[in-house]
């Protein structure tokens, strides 16, 4: 769990920080209003303990504007006031409890635990999964009567998947949530940290899965499973249990205003036979019917939502009514009044996960030379691949345990008919991703395999690393989106808006929701969602309206639009895409499929930015979106004084590795250099090839010295790798490196980059393969030339 402490006293901050990372929690400190604004806007808080008293902006007038703002998560006010009145100014202004200085830290960290429990829903002090106890209070975990011994992390990693239990946590997520932000490491470090923790429980007597990959999202609790009866031995996940719960909470909440809506369109039907219909009433109605139509369906009631569709069109303004129409909309409303009734259907949403840390990649294809060559590039990059040298071997290792993505020669039987069927096969529920790789390459060909649902189509012959390049940035390219995208829902109907986020939120979207569509501005620039989801009709503005709002603007025009609306006449439709919507969603809700939607188009979008900024030839950030990312920590730095450090590091001598080896060669080694620089960094810090053999690392929060020992660590690794050329000669290779400081080398990026290039050049005159710190150099006003 995280924690900002907002307190100026440099003593009590520090005293509060040592007692809340005594008990796992991961501590941020601000030491004045206007910085703790700025850092819950940047990232996730789990509870804010604030003084009042502060510099800038004060601890009343803060909460108040978190509050102003829709941040929910619980505020405890520190306090050296004691009064009634000071009390009751802070719980008015929003607070959730309320501590008066000096104050007994076991009484603190107890009113901690149970805010924490109460923004978490939590009823019991302590949590539990399956026979896995958890109590925060003393820091005890039980598996049965076992007792297990975990790390301060593995603590706050239990305690993050339990308190949060139906989510599915990405590793940037987890970083978020159990470190600082000051003290983030790499990806790596999760993975290592859920290895322990797994291996922890599995002694204890767990499931070796208790805590599940959901491969290309993150991690969660396995779902538990109950046996519905001796004669059927089908189970049930808990994660499908939970989603029915929630949604029938969601269903209880509104239910008494779905009576109300159904109320409405039984006087309109009463007044129909009366002939005492009124404008208004007819107006009202049908907009009951309409929201009616588009919500029962996303409850299992989809014969109610037919029935208020063809209420609503009866209702349509022109449509006259004589006794037979009458009566037959009385009848229709009177079924409506008997469908709401009734118990509603089960709300299916599944999700496919897999067990297996690595993607297994299965290659169909009969050149073993080249299988061998595809095989070893896969592990390079972590994944597991096996061979299957004829279909019948492939279908038996497909029945054995299906990969996460298959690459295949049809032509590997010497027909490619078979090979084809295969393809179709596994586009089959569950549907398994396949590339086909083949020497042949006619138009009929590509057409065919497009058809039967490959993924891509890749000629022969081809290097054996850019084939795995495309099935990684394809198909096995572990992406955050559902983890870490902002999702910003537009409806004027409340029951649409709180089922979205039943459904959504499980998957780790953060879902922001807007009833009134006169606020979408202020709160499309606040939120910045990743994703747009709009209604059609709505009082006001509508969601056309909106959506060609948003594509008029040069910031937004780029954002993921997506329609959900009742509406599905043709002319909607085509309206709908014609103001530049991306997809289009008819009411009712099915839940796996606007979650697929989502997440095909935010993986769409995120390939599409990973294409444009991204250096197809050692795959880390180019010159462009390295300069944003340096600015936006330059930013960082200056506003929270904290260090930047900024590298540039040369291949010494790659010319000759050109001229002795081919460019080939060269390329292999850059490629290598770029997958070894971003393993040895955070996933935070700018890793980029700023040009040629040229590359720039940043690293915020980290001083020069700093900088220099991680190079000097990246150096010794590079130094001890053997490359081979095409003609088996062996070679190593050496980089130089200078580095930088912000604010002591420079306060904007180009002071920074020419102090560091100075020191670089200084480096490579030392006679090369070192690295050395710019204060050590004279700043010049002109880089010299490297060779």
């Amino acid at each position: 769990m995280r924690i900002l402490i907002v307190e100026d006293d440099e003593l009590t901050a520090k005293a509060l920080t040592t007692v809340l990372e005594h008990q796992n929690y991961a501590v941020e400190v601000a030491t004045d209003g206007q910085a703790a604004w700025d850092l819950v806007q940047a990232f996730e808080y789990d509870l804010i303990m604030l003084d009042v008293m502060l510099p800038k902006l004060d601890g009343i007038s803060l909460c108040q504007k978190l509050r102003s703002h829709d941040f929910k998560m619980p505020i405890l006010l520190l306090t050296g006031r004691d009064s009634s009145h000071d009390k009751a100014i802070g719980l008015d202004a929003g607070a959730d409890d309320y501590v008066v200085k000096p104050f007994d830290c076991e009484e603190l960290v107890a009113r901690v635990r149970a805010l924490l429990r109460r923004g978490n829903s939590t009823i019991t002090p302590v949590l539990e999964w399956g026979n896995l106890r958890f109590d925060p209070s003393i820091l005890e975990v039980r598996y049965q009567t076992r007792t297990v011994e975990l790390t301060p992390k593995e603590y706050a990693l239990l305690e993050l998947f339990l308190r949060n239990p139906q989510r599915v946590f990405s590793c940037s997520a987890i970083l978020d949530r159990v470190w600082s932000f000051d003290k983030t490491p790499t990806e790596e470090a999760v993975r290592t940290q859920i290895k322990g923790l797994r291996h922890k429980l599995k002694a204890a007597g767990a499931a070796p899965d208790l805590i599940e990959t959901v491969y290309g999202i993150g991690y969660r609790l396995k779902p538990l499973q109950a046996t519905t009866s001796k004669s059927d031995k089908s189970e049930i996940g808990e994660h499908k249990q939970q989603t029915l719960a929630a949604l029938a909470g969601v269903w209880n909440r509104f239910k008494d205003r779905i009576h109300e809506q159904v109320s409405v369109l039984e006087q309109a039907a009463v007044a129909v036979l009366q002939e005492t219909l009124s404008p208004e009433l007819r107006t009202l109605a049908q907009q009951e019917a309409h929201t009616l139509a588009g919500s029962l369906g996303t409850f299992g009631r989809s014969k109610g939502s037919q029935l208020a569709r063809t209420i609503e069109h009866q209702l349509q303004v022109g449509q006259s009514f004589g006794t037979r129409k009458g009566k037959q909309l009385r009848q229709l409303v009177k079924a409506l009044r008997q469908e709401i009734e009734q118990t509603p259907q089960e709300f299916v949403s599944a999700s496919q996960t897999h067990n297996d840390e690595s993607p297994k990649l299965l290659i169909i294809d009969s050149d073993s030379q080249l299988a061998g060559e595809l095989v070893s590039e896969a592990q390079m990059r972590g994944i597991k691949a096996e061979v299957a040298t004829n279909l019948s071997q492939a279908k038996e290792k497909i029945a054995q345990a299906r990969p996460n993505a298959v690459l295949l020669d049809p032509a590997i039987d010497n027909t490619t008919e078979e090979g084809l069927m295969l393809l179709a096969q596994l586009q089959q529920t569950p549907s398994v991703p396949v590339l086909v790789f083949t020497a042949c390459d006619s138009l009929s060909d590509r057409l065919e395999v497009a058809r039967l649902g490959s993924r891509a189509f890749l000629q022969k012959p081809l290097p054996a690393n850019e084939v795995l390049e495309v099935v990684v940035a394809h198909v096995l390219q572990p992406t955050d989106t559902g983890a870490e995208a902002v999702i910003m829902v537009v409806d004027d109907d409340p029951q649409i808006l709180a089922t979205l986020q039943t459904l959504l939120e499980p998957w780790g979207f953060k879902v922001i929701t807007l009833s009134d569509s006169r606020r979408f501005w202020e709160t499309l620039e606040v939120s910045a969602p990743d994703l747009l989801i709009l209604d059609i009709e709505m009082p006001h503005v509508s969601g056309i309206e909106l959506c060609q709002v948003v594509r008029n603007d040069t910031h937004w025009s780029g954002l993921p639009i997506l329609f959900l609306t009742a509406h599905t006449e043709s002319a909607i439709v085509h309206q709908v895409f014609a103001v530049g919507a991306d997809d289009f969603v008819s009411k009712p809700i099915v839940g796996p499929e606007l979650v697929t939607r989502i997440l095909n188009r935010l993986e769409r979008i995120k390939l599409l930015q990973s294409l444009a900024e991204t250096d197809p030839l050692t795959t880390v950030h180019n010159r462009h979106r390295a300069t944003q990312d340096l600015n936006k920590f330059l930013h960082l730095s200056q506003r929270f004084n904290q260090p930047l450090c900024l590298a540039i590091l040369d291949l010494d001598h790659f010319k000759q590795v050109n001229d002795a080896f081919g460019h080939a060669t060269g390329d292999a080694v850059l490629r290598q250099l770029g997958q070894l620089l971003r393993q040895s960094f955070r996933s935070e810090d700018v890793v980029c090839r700023w040009g040629g053999e040229e590359f720039v690392v940043g690293m915020y929060g980290m001083t020069r010295s700093d900088g220099v020992h991680r190079l000097v660590q990246v150096l010794e690794t590079l130094h001890e790798q053997e490359f081979i050329a095409v003609d088996g000669s062996k070679f190593r290779v050496t980089f130089s490196a200078g580095v930088a400081q912000y604010p002591e080398d420079g306060t904007d990026l180009q002071l920074l980059y020419r102090c560091a290039d100075a020191a670089l050049y200084q480096a490579k005159a030392a006679g090369r393969n070192c690295v050395l710190p710019a204060a050590s150099v004279p700043k010049p006003e002109i880089s010299p030339a490297k060779h």
